[in-house]
């Protein structure tokens, strides 16, 4: 992927800003993956089947949801062979995308980061199929802006807007009708998220404990935290499919 070199960048983000819809900033709490260079690349771990694999342009949801992030000037991401672990297991530096019927428990989409520190360790990426076979969420777009959020989270972004009715143009908010790929906002939040360089990579190179969900504990609507270890924390993003209303401790299934 063509990159920017560094003066046209920030020409880029700071036209983009001014371009862009009004929005808070949506970094995730600082959350980032280390690394010591720009751009770098995020493995996605392919553990999709079914009505995933295959989508109106033909390549599946996964190579769209790819493309879109990798238009990024400082990430990439790579798709490959999914680790095929009982309940989407977490491998170290790099994100594992699956499908389940995790049962009728209430999210759509859920995305969890394993942390040290701010540094993003692994992360999975769970798409609930308890819904996508019956209406309103068994279109390609609902399919397509779930799949989009949940990957964005793994980049340490938070949403756009959690209001059902304000419309941000972007994957990353909650607007009722779904949107399908990042906009200018988000390219500019990973800009601004990845701006400093670190001195180690987490790209497999930390092991952290797994969750097992029942240490969660609720920071917002949307937003869940568990203890695993001496300085390690597991963050769940949750797409709760009514939009943001408050929901206890998600049901991994």
């Amino acid at each position: 992927m063509k990159k920017l070199c560094t003066t046209a960048l920030l020409a880029l983000a700071l036209a983009g800003i001014s371009a862009a819809p009004a929005a808070a900033n949506h970094s995730w709490g600082g959350y980032h993956w280390a690394r010591t260079a720009n751009p770098f690349t995020i493995a996605l771990g392919n553990n999709l089947t079914g009505a995933w694999t295959t989508s109106p342009s033909g390549p599946g949801y996964l190579p769209l949801i790819s493309a879109d992030w990798t238009a990024s000037s400082v990430l990439d991401t790579a798709i490959v062979e999914g680790a095929r672990f009982k309940r989407c297991g977490a491998v170290n530096g790099r994100a594992e995308v699956c499908n389940d019927r995790y049962g009728r428990n209430g999210w759509l989409g859920l995305a969890s980061i394993w942390a040290t520190g701010t540094h993003i360790t692994k992360a999975t990426v769970k798409v609930n199929d308890s819904y996508y076979d019956s209406s309103p969420y068994n279109t390609p777009a609902w399919r397509q802006s779930v799949l989009c959020q949940e990957v964005g989270h793994v980049f340490g972004l938070g949403h756009q807007s959690e209001d059902p009715n304000v419309n941000m143009g972007s994957c990353m908010d909650y607007y009722k009708v779904p949107n399908l790929h990042p906009n200018q906002h988000d390219y500019d939040q990973l800009v601004s998220i990845y701006s400093h360089l670190d001195t180690t990579s987490t790209a497999g190179l930390i092991t952290t404990a797994a969750g097992s969900g029942r240490g969660l504990k609720r920071i917002d609507e949307t937003t869940y935290v568990e203890d695993v270890g001496p300085g390690q924390k597991r963050f769940v993003f949750v797409f709760w499919k009514d939009h943001g209303r408050a929901h206890g401790v998600p049901d991994e299934g």
